[in-house]
């Protein structure tokens, strides 16, 4: 899995959610991934300290500061652009693998006590999010 992960003040999906403080990932599931892998991931994510304490240093968790999460899906973080100039996306899985593991990439989010607002899978969405810092992390 590959995770593009933005501080936000606000951010959007059309069709799906909004969330105001928090975070938006934008989730690319690739083949051989499994539920561990999203279990790992969203677990990584919920604690990464990318938010400031008093004093102005990352030291609180999406968890500390009580953030939502806008998790969207984007087989295209999965791009492979070493041959010519059109991206092959074969190292992505299938929509028939890749969905069930952004539902419980988002469920395991949740379990661990993140409000998660999605897009939907598989859908051409807009996406529209204010980065605040910015920061921005990519994951794998």
């Amino acid at each position: 899995m590959k995770a593009v992960v933005q501080r936000v003040s606000s951010a959007r999906v059309t069709p799906g959610g909004e969330i105001s403080r928090g975070v938006c990932v934008l989730l690319g599931v690739a083949r051989g991934d499994d539920e561990a892998a999203a279990d790992r991931l969203a677990g990584k994510i919920a604690t990464l300290r990318i938010f400031e304490n008093d004093d102005g240093k990352f030291d609180r968790s999406l968890l500390d500061v009580g953030g939502a999460a806008l998790v969207v899906s984007q087989f295209t973080l999965l791009a492979n652009t070493a041959k010519g100039n059109r991206p092959s996306f074969t190292e992505a899985a299938p929509s028939e693998v890749a969905e069930p593991l952004y539902e419980a990439f988002c469920a395991a989010l949740e379990e661990l006590g993140a409000h998660v607002e999605r897009g939907v899978f598989g859908a051409r969405m807009a996406v529209e999010l204010v980065n605040d810092g910015p920061v921005t992390i990519v994951l794998n």
